[in-house]
């Protein structure tokens, strides 16, 4: 029963991984919809799969290392894959045009940016400061923003049609990429003093469940991550602060 118990929430990890696999595939078929729904199922599985973690006592070297593949998958590629056909289709972009290579060259970099905040995360040998991470994480930039702006495209196509999206969608990706590679203090989703930040982080939670399985209200989805990515960075910045205050 003790190694047994690794393959819990090692598990949650594979099925991220091979979504976010289908995802790229769904993509390249043409359902752009179901390919980012499948995105955000990989975000619900990844929160299964750190949470089965800590409950068993099942952390180890060797799933820290498969989550972080895992997720390079669900929450690099697959988005920059999501983002590019997108792009594509709904911005219009003729292949090989100038437009195309610019998109082309901020998913690589999206993508590269997001191998290299993992990798950063593996290094660490301890957390600046206890409850915050160095960099927006890749689960939010990936997982929340990109795969659920792309939902709204494909709900609201006369909305999307009607935007510059040549202009921005490199512009978005060349800036979540440069979040994540960033020194930036971002808010980790644990328990801290105060009633009301707490039961907050338990709403999005219920709430991001919500909308994954139904597959509905993806306006939610899109404005609350927005809201907690703009929030999260103030939290982080006021919170050096004080920090460097106190220590004055």
């Amino acid at each position: 029963m003790g190694k047994l118990r690794y393959t819990i929430p090692n598990g949650f990890t594979a099925m991220s991984l091979l979504l976010g696999v289908g995802s790229i595939v769904t993509g390249q078929l043409g359902d752009l919809e179901l390919a980012a729904w499948m995105i955000i199922w990989c975000g619900l599985l990844d929160v299964l799969d750190g949470l089965a973690a800590r409950l068993l006592k099942a952390t180890s070297d060797f799933g820290a290392e498969f989550d972080s593949m895992a997720d390079l998958v669900s929450f690099g590629v697959a988005p920059g894959m999501l983002v590019l056909q997108a792009g594509i289709k709904y911005g219009e972009l003729e292949l090989f045009s100038g437009a195309f290579w610019v998109l082309l060259i901020a998913v690589g970099v999206f993508v590269l940016s997001g191998a290299m905040r993992l990798a950063r995360f593996n290094i660490m040998t301890e957390t600046p400061v206890r409850g915050w991470f160095t960099g927006i994480p890749i689960t939010a930039a990936g997982g929340g923003l990109t795969s659920s702006a792309v939902i709204l495209m494909v709900r609201y196509p006369e909305i999307a049609y009607a935007m510059p999206l040549h202009a921005y969608l490199p512009v978005v990706m060349f800036v979540l990429a440069l979040g994540m590679i960033s020194t930036i203090r971002f808010p980790k989703a644990v328990k801290r003093e105060g009633y009301f930040i707490n039961s907050f982080t338990a709403f999005v939670v219920a709430t991001t469940y919500y909308c994954g399985i139904t597959r509905s209200y993806p306006e939610y989805l899109f404005f609350m991550g927005l809201f907690i990515l703009v929030a999260g960075i103030i939290a982080g910045r006021v919170s050096k602060y004080k920090e460097q205050q106190s220590g004055d």
